[in-house]
């Protein structure tokens, strides 16, 4: 894997990325030729267009990432890559559509627009029909052997059958352990140097994946495999490489001080996360105010009750706030004065709260309390005093999540469904674990453009 701002990108993903905006530049180009030659032009030395021929590509190339066409399991299935690639091109078009309408002076490509367009969604299918295969392959992978044949191991066994997996397990050694749940783990007393049993095996990666590490640590082996040239790495680090999520059940608070990261309080990427929420939040407020005046209308036509309501969530350093919300479910949803968790297809949904939920139109009289502070556009999201209190209880390193602001989207939100119990919450917080601790811009602008397939593709919302 590639590391981007503290982010893990696969080497597969980066590969697809770079060949995709190649092709997106090449498209671009053609559908400039293609018109000069319908307008008896001369095109031009290419460098003269190459500002433009980005302009085209970056939209298009970010609509890619927004939609979800670098996940796992687009990757793989031929279906969903046509499906969010089209899609992609469509959205990144009618961008550049209304930007060349109402900035005439920004391009000269509205007329060869629709040409790179077709280009485009042929020459990006083309080339994911071509590579899925081999992305499915082993061409990719980075090869490892883990230490352990505990339930741990037996965890890297099911990651590595999952679609998309950026590794293959090259060999399993059963250490001085417990119970063997990997069948085909060889026993470290048959090994007579562990190191070179490393490399005929072509790993490039040795993970730890001993369940009790006291007194059991193979430190002259990892020192041998370390000086081979192999990369050595721990089970909780991998975890969150491959998983994009900090493991609970392998942490200890030792990994969290001694690792790097937790660095969203530097002052200059704090100021910048600031000056965007408040130009943002102000900018939708305006745009979409429209649209929040007709949902209070159809909330107040549909069911007896006030439109919007304020609730109690707690916010950075465990400050208590109100948010503000369009309601979707019926005025009585919490009679009894006790906080409920919201389930799958709940009764106390009314129908317009049904859609505004999927849509997430709900969410938008929270960019107010962006623009006072309270909140961020990225962040783990606020949870009630209720649940919170109760959460804190039952899982560890629960109260690390309020480290950071609270957000109308996040890490979690965009790669879990909506949360319904205290199992959801526990994988949500290793999502949010992994937020604070790999934060930076960069990740920020992702989560951003990912939550349009999250609108898109509204799986889990309730």
């Amino acid at each position: 894997m590639i590391r981007i701002f503290k982010h893990y990108v696969p080497n597969a993903v980066a590969l697809v990325g770079l060949i995709d905006f190649a092709i997106l530049l090449f498209a671009a180009e053609l559908g400039w030729l293609v018109r000069t030659a319908q307008l008896d032009m001369l095109p031009g030395a290419v460098t003269t267009r190459v500002p433009a021929l980005f302009a085209f590509a970056m939209p298009l190339f970010a609509a890619m990432v927004a939609v979800g066409a670098y996940h796992a399991d687009v990757l793989v299935s031929v279906r969903q890559a046509v499906m969010r690639l089209i899609v992609a091109v469509c959205v990144g078009v009618i961008f550049l559509s209304l930007l060349y309408f109402f900035m005439p002076s920004v391009s000269f490509w509205r007329s060869s627009l629709f040409y790179a367009m077709l280009f485009s969604i042929a020459g990006l299918v083309a080339a994911r029909l071509l590579f899925l295969r081999i992305l499915g392959g082993e061409r990719f992978r980075r090869r490892i052997v883990v230490l352990g044949a505990g339930s741990r191991a037996a965890r890297l066994r099911q990651l590595e059958r999952a679609n998309g997996a950026s590794f293959v397990i090259a060999g399993v050694v059963a250490m001085s352990e417990g119970a063997r749940e990997v069948e085909d783990a060889v026993s470290r007393a048959d090994i007579a140097n562990l190191a070179a049993f490393v490399v005929e095996r072509r790993a490039t990666e040795v993970v730890l994946a001993i369940e009790e590490r006291r007194k059991a640590l193979p430190l002259k082996d990892l020192l041998r495999v370390k000086t081979t040239g192999v990369h050595v790495s721990d089970y909780s680090t991998f975890l969150e490489r491959e998983t994009g999520r900090i493991d609970l059940a392998s942490l200890n608070p030792s990994w969290l001080i001694f690792s790097d990261g937790f660095s969203s309080g530097r002052m200059l990427s704090g100021v910048a996360k600031r000056a965007f929420d408040i130009v943002v939040s102000s900018l939708l407020l305006l745009i979409a105010g429209p649209l929040i005046l007709v949902t209070a209308l159809a909330i107040r036509l549909e069911s007896r009750g006030p439109a919007f309501y304020r609730q109690r969530r707690v916010g950075l350093y465990n400050e208590p706030f109100d948010i503000p919300k369009l309601r979707s479910m019926r005025q009585d949803a919490e009679a009894a004065g006790t906080a409920v968790w919201a389930q799958e297809r709940d009764p106390r949904v009314t129908r317009i709260g049904r859609f505004i939920r999927k849509v997430r139109i709900d969410e938008l009289p929270q960019c107010w309390s962006v623009l006072k502070g309270e909140m961020s556009f990225v962040g783990p999201r606020p949870e009630r005093p209720q649940f919170v209190a109760e959460l804190e209880q039952q899982l560890p390193y629960y109260a690390e999540r309020h480290m950071v602001k609270p957000g109308i989207t996040g890490w979690a939100q965009i790669n879990y469904p909506y949360g319904a119990s205290i199992e959801d919450a526990r994988h949500k917080l290793e999502y949010d674990l992994y937020y604070a601790k790999n934060y930076s811009p960069f990740l920020d602008l992702l989560i951003l453009l990912q939550t349009l397939r999250v609108v898109l593709w509204p799986s889990g919302a309730r």
